[in-house]
């Protein structure tokens, strides 16, 4: 089973997708990101865009994703924002016709909610600390994309929290959570060492 976990920036697919590994006995996170800031590496500056735009990224999500799903006995965990419509069909739709088990959950908040999540959020970049201005940036475009029903199952998060969500998810997929939530300050400890781990 993959679980694709969608959402606008800010809405906590990473968090979720990996409080979701911990709480269960054998998933997998895959990140399509680094799949994406690679190709970045090995192509010139002069082409680097959102590398969802680039034709051998989305084949190669497609393998690759098709290739762990079936190489791991547990859940494949998919954190990734994706909100045009051809690349959803190609990538998503793509996966299902291989014949993977592709559960889909868009993580939805408010425009209000996800601008004050990202102001919280700092992002490292080559000139120091700064807001993370192009995540606000596509908020609009995001929540009224996954607002669509191709973008099912949706899961409202303004009054849940990543737990709840966990929960939600896990047993919508059927799936059996081994792990119990964690005390308040270990999963802010955790939280915050998941942030960092994922500054891009």
């Amino acid at each position: 089973m993959l679980i694709w976990i969608n959402g606008a920036f800010g809405s906590g697919k990473t968090h979720t997708a990996f409080e979701l590994k911990r709480r269960l006995a054998d998933a997998h996170v895959a990140d399509p990101e680094l799949l994406g800031f690679a190709l970045h590496k090995m192509l010139p500056a002069a082409v680097h865009g959102d590398f969802q735009d680039l034709p051998q990224w989305r084949t190669s999500i497609v393998d690759t994703l098709e290739h762990a799903e079936a190489s791991h006995a547990g859940p494949v965990l998919v954190p990734m924002t994706i909100v045009r419509d051809d690349y959803f069909d190609e990538i998503v739709g793509g996966l299902r016709e291989r014949g993977v088990d592709v559960r889909h959950y868009a993580l939805i908040a408010t425009p209000e909610t996800l601008r004050t999540r990202l102001s919280r959020r700092i992002a490292f970049i080559a000139s120091g600390l700064q807001r993370d201005t192009w995540a606000m940036e596509q908020i609009p475009r995001c929540v009224a994309a996954l607002a669509q029903e191709r973008y099912g199952t949706h899961v409202a998060t303004d009054l849940r929290t990543t737990d709840e969500v966990v929960e939600w998810i896990a047993q919508d997929a059927g799936l059996a959570l081994t792990a119990p939530r964690l005390v308040p300050w270990r999963y802010q400890l955790r939280r915050f060492r998941v942030g960092i781990q994922h500054i891009r």
